[in-house]
């Protein structure tokens, strides 16, 4: 019969995958181990990249309104003469003419100039979303590299207090002439050389923290990260490929950029027929004896330009459904490694828990061994900083587990708000 027990390890890994699983409901939830989702939301707002797209967007906004109106605006002419009839007396009249013209957009040119504008807010509203992926891809990096510098400094200060206590039993040892001199300087030795890797660490972590800080004024840094139990990936690569395909800005870019060279092409095959231009004139000849009044239409002659110009959108709009099929290949490589390296860090941080706990038990054996006198100093030393390392390595993937899980969840759209509209955006300092 089977127990109803569990225990508290396989407790914890349960608790943590039903935390860290992806919300369907597709609302952005704070995580314990990441910096707070408010101030993560105001960080992306104000990383330099998303303001650059939050103007691009009105930009392409300004030019839609541009497109819409045309260029087509009128033109006036004014002229003045003299007329001098050989008479006798000669004969000087004033004459004078004004003209008012305007080009006439075909009906179809003006539907394909407003598809054109539009298209170009819809690119531009994509590469906002973009820029904030790209910058929460940014800030989860910078994070856990800040995470796992910390962590590694925190483990060296461990070692560097446990060596110092293992070198002052030592030295009390030597005065009590159980031990060699010899040994006393190794102890030393040791402690040096994990205090060099603490002041190294120490650096890293500096570091590390300037980057994200700088980068991110927004986000704060607690005094000391948190280290949650790592999750196995709920689902599959299929599951996670559509979702991660399903609102990815870089292809539903690349999709809108076929579409952009599509109209384009259709907009240089109508200029083929090229637009009137439509006049009203007015003059007084002979000092007002006279009076005209006409109507003048010029149409341009279509010339080899024109034709050349619609072969050109049309090549481009075949270029951009190329690159669009090379950037899902790409994609679905770039979406498959993802996945794999998120399921090995799990995995691998399995091991390297398993290995800590018993390098870890392994120098404490040595400890107790060299207290009786059944094992040398050398001996304990290596346990230790075999120990050190085991921990460390473990910590590290424990991270890098945490971090791959995230990377696909940011990917899909279920970690952070992405696809805020432009006009929504937080501003900095809200």
């Amino acid at each position: 019969m089977r127990s109803g027990k569990i225990s508290l390890s396989a407790l914890l890994g349960l608790l943590a995958a039903l935390g860290a699983a992806p919300a369907h409901s597709g609302e952005a939830a704070d995580y314990p181990d990441l910096p707070p989702l408010q101030a993560v939301t105001r960080a992306m707002a104000a990383y330099p990249q998303v303001q650059a797209a939050r103007a691009r967007v009105r930009m392409e906004q300004a030019n839609e309104r541009k497109l819409q109106a045309g260029s087509y605006e009128y033109s006036a002419r004014l002229s003045e003469q003299q007329r001098t009839v050989r008479t006798d007396p000669q004969q000087h009249l004033n004459e004078w003419s004004i003209e008012l013209d305007r080009p006439l957009r075909l009906p179809g040119k003006a539907v394909l100039d407003g598809r054109i504008g539009a298209q170009g807010v819809s690119q531009a509203e994509l590469a906002y979303g973009d820029a904030m992926h790209e910058a929460g891809r940014t800030l989860l990096k910078l994070w856990f590299d800040w995470a796992r510098a910390d962590s590694q400094a925190r483990q060296w200060e461990t070692q560097v207090a446990t060596l110092k206590q293992q070198s002052a039993i030592v030295d009390k040892r030597v005065k009590a002439g159980d031990a060699p001199r010899l040994e006393a300087l190794m102890a030393q030795a040791a402690v040096a050389q994990a205090e060099a890797s603490l002041q190294q660490a120490n650096l890293q972590r500096q570091m590390a923290a300037n980057d994200l800080t700088q980068r991110f004024p927004a986000i704060p840094l607690p005094a000391r990260p948190t280290l949650s139990v790592p999750a196995p990936l709920q689902h599959d690569l299929p599951y996670w490929r559509d979702a991660i395909l399903k609102d990815n800005h870089e292809l539903r870019l690349a999709q809108g950029r076929v579409r952009h060279w599509q109209l384009v092409a259709s907009r240089t095959q109508a200029d083929r027929m090229p637009d009137p231009t439509v006049g009203l004139h007015y003059s007084s000849e002979r000092g007002g004896e006279e009076r005209v009044l006409g109507v003048s239409v010029s149409i341009p002659l279509p010339g080899a330009a024109r034709a050349a110009g619609a072969d050109s959108a049309r090549a481009q709009a075949e270029e951009a459904v190329a690159t669009e099929a090379a950037l899902v290949s790409r994609l679905n490589a770039d979406i498959a490694n993802l996945y794999a390296s998120a399921d090995a860090a799990y995995g691998t941080w399995l091991k390297a828990r398993e290995v800590a706990s018993g390098m870890a038990q392994n120098a404490e054996l040595m400890g107790r061994a060299y207290a009786l006198g059944e094992a040398n100093l050398t001996d304990l030393l290596t346990a230790r900083r075999q120990a050190n390392d085991a921990e460390l390595a473990a910590t590290l993937a424990r991270l890098n587990a945490a971090e791959g899980h995230y990377r696909l969840q940011l990917d899909a759209h279920r970690l952070w708000p992405l696809d805020t509209d432009e006009g929504e955006a937080p501003h900095p300092g809200e």
